[in-house]
């Protein structure tokens, strides 16, 4: 069942007043719901709601805080001044406590504005043991035609947390300051609903226990991922998707590989920042189009799978890799040097084998390896990055083996984690990585899919000199059947990657 609220007669009383009130400072209240945590919970939920307006919209991506003044300085000297700010207001029986401006960052650019808001923190005690807190939100604008469309078009909203500690009792309710000469509409109302429960969701989530299980933004800061992106995307998506050769979803596959390109420019800007970048290789690399965006990008490197692409037409490049000059994008199957002779002596796949091109998955030391939903590739990564003395980063998507061969990976031994079937497959790869001496990093993409855990392997383990490549595919079950496996690649339909 969805939320619902209590409402407020049009025309009640305010729950919160003003000092030297008058008419066109009427809070008006419009929605209310009890609840049952307690101010600590609600200020918290309020200062998360802050700094992430992307909850309560999608058309945000983030806010910057510009100014965040605690205690009794919100009112001295301190404050930012300029024309453009609202007027601070003074509330009979509260104190402002902190006094924030963020600036809302819409996630189309070219789109929508961004808005500057004021964000005011009040507290009230009284003697009988209630307390009340108050959070305010002000945007900088003159008039109502300043809104902008991710905005309600008020003067200003509301949030009011009322608190008996006595029974252990509350409510949470929300009021409008409206523009002069405007009044309240269905969609304001639905919007001041959806604000609530939104509160109201996340306090009592904070009461029971809840703890984010993703996190996100652990290798490259948001601003500079969510920046980079949104350049990307205003560069190269329209006519990307306009121009789209493949039968699949152009739109999923444009954003999605235009925010694994952020995350992957970001990411080297900081690795590299003091030595040259050595170029990478994404095996696999399915319809080309990362491949072409890191080029365009002026990040040299290439890309191969065993069948070519539609795509490949328009995204093959010449880059100059090693003095020389190549196509970017080849149609090569990948059979490592380490997979065992009987395999690669297997009659069924010796006429196949000597038709295609066979890569031996050996590449110049420092190479950045990129394996994008490789499938079949994936567990091989790790093995091939450690074979090269390579970085690298794996974002898994469906369950093989060494083999070649779908498979089922073992639900994970951390009992914290879900069991699920990509939950499995990343903590199996994980382990493998690991017992090839790479020290895991996991960032949790923001990307349009489902399949979005990057794992980066950039550190090695004190043990790793020591380690024995072909010991460790026998440990993960050897490699037999998978030239078979890999010829089949060539001759199939290619999949959505």
């Amino acid at each position: 069942m969805g939320f619902t609220a209590n409402e407020y007669d049009q025309g009640a009383d305010p729950l919160i007043v003003e000092k030297a009130d008058n008419p066109s400072t009427r809070w008006s209240p419009l929605l209310w719901h009890a609840c049952s945590f307690d101010p600590t919970i609600f200020l918290d939920v309020m200062l998360n709601l802050v700094r992430n307006p992307n909850i309560n919209t999608s058309w945000l991506s983030r806010a910057d805080i510009l100014h965040d003044e605690q205690g009794d300085q919100c009112f001295g000297p301190q404050q930012p001044q300029g024309d453009d700010l609202p007027r601070m207001p003074v509330f009979d029986s509260f104190e402002c406590k902190r006094y924030l401006i963020r600036k809302l960052v819409p996630r189309n650019a070219s789109r929508d504005d961004p808005l500057d808001q004021t964000c005011l923190i009040y507290q009230s005690s009284l003697a009988d043991g209630e307390e009340k807190t108050l959070v305010v939100y002000l945007p900088h604008v003159s008039s109502e035609e300043d809104i902008p469309f991710y905005h309600p078009k008020v003067r200003g909203i509301a949030f009011l947390h009322d608190w008996k500690a006595v029974n252990s009792q509350g409510s949470i309710s929300i009021s409008y300051l409206f523009f002069p000469g405007s009044a309240l509409s269905t969609r304001l109302n639905r919007t001041a609903l959806g604000l609530l429960s939104v509160v109201s969701r996340h306090g009592h989530g904070r009461q029971l226990g809840y703890v984010k299980r993703v996190q996100h933004d652990v290798l490259v800061p948001r601003v500079p991922f969510q920046d980079r992106y949104a350049a990307l995307k205003q560069k190269y998506a329209r006519p990307l998707i306009a121009g789209w050769a493949e039968s699949t979803d152009p739109r999923k596959h444009v954003f999605e590989d235009l925010g694994i390109a952020a995350f992957l420019i970001e990411l080297w800007a900081e690795m590299y920042a003091d030595s040259p970048f050595p170029g990478f290789v994404d095996i696999g690399c399915g319809n080309g189009l990362l491949v072409y965006i890191l080029n365009q990008e002026g990040y040299l490197g290439w890309g191969f799978d065993a069948r070519a692409r539609k795509s490949w037409q328009s995204y093959n490049t010449q880059v100059h890799i090693s003095a020389d000059p190549q196509d970017s994008l080849k149609q090569l199957v990948l059979v490592p040097s380490v997979v065992q002779p009987e395999a690669s002596s297997s009659p069924s796949a010796s006429p196949d084998a000597r038709e295609a091109i066979i890569h031996d998955g050996l590449f110049a030391e420092g190479t950045f390896i990129i394996s994008n939903h490789a499938d079949e590739l994936t567990p091989w990564t790790p093995v091939l990055a450690a074979i090269s003395q390579c970085p690298f980063v794996m974002i898994p998507c469906c369950s093989h083996n060494l083999t070649g061969s779908k498979f089922r990976a073992p639900p994970p031994k951390d009992a914290t984690k879900s069991i699920s079937t990509y939950s499995s497959l990343v903590s199996w790869v994980t382990g493998l990585a690991n017992d090839c001496g790479w020290e895991i990093e996991t960032e949790m993409l923001r990307i349009p899919s489902t399949r979005n855990t990057a794992l980066v392997g950039r550190k090695r383990s004190a043990a790793s000199s020591s380690l024995d490549s072909t010991q460790i595919v026998q440990k993960y079950g050897g490699t037999g059947g998978y030239l078979a496996n890999a010829m089949k690649l060539a001759k199939t339909a290619p999949r959505g990657h």
